[in-house]
């Protein structure tokens, strides 16, 4: 595997990982840090679920190729 595939494989880890943090945040099931301005807040669990599947579409192409 290439550098640049190896680096991608990552950056869509790490895109599915942040979505799911984002979704905990915005649901209030992660409340952390206390101080966060996503802690409750319904949007975010949107946003994190379109950057979870975005990274799970960039891990299925990536595997495709």
């Amino acid at each position: 595997m290439s550098p640049a595939r190896a680096i991608l494989h990552c950056l869509a880890a790490l895109a599915i990982l942040t979505g799911f943090l984002w979704i905990g945040q915005g649901s209030g099931s992660f409340p952390y840090p206390a101080s966060s301005f996503m802690i409750d807040q319904r949007p975010w669990i949107l946003y994190g679920a379109i950057l979870a599947v975005a990274g799970l579409g960039g891990l299925v192409l990536l595997r495709r190729r």
